[in-house]
């Protein structure tokens, strides 16, 4: 998968499951504000992100998100050590 195809797979995703706008899911927009999620729903995230990408996420792991792109680039990076690892 490109990075492109992980992004696009993630908003796939956010828009399905949170019914979020896909017009405001942007790179720069701030990510717990603009879906409306709580602490409980960082759990479906968790559980989502599992199910998608085979990943799993932290509690440490939200503790840096402030957008779409950190995100994104959080599951980028998990994806991509998992595939190192399985080399």
């Amino acid at each position: 998968m490109t990075d492109q195809e992980i992004i696009n797979k993630i908003n796939e995703v956010l828009v399905s499951e949170f019914e979020a706008d896909p017009t405001e899911i942007k790179p720069e927009a701030p990510l717990l504000q603009t879906m409306q999620i709580d602490s409980l729903d960082l759990v479906d995230v968790v559980v989502l992100i599992d199910k998608n990408f085979g990943i799993i996420l932290t509690e440490t792991d939200f503790t840096e998100l402030k957008t779409f792109q950190t995100f994104y680039d959080l599951i980028i990076r998990k994806i991509r050590e998992k595939e190192t690892s399985e080399k």
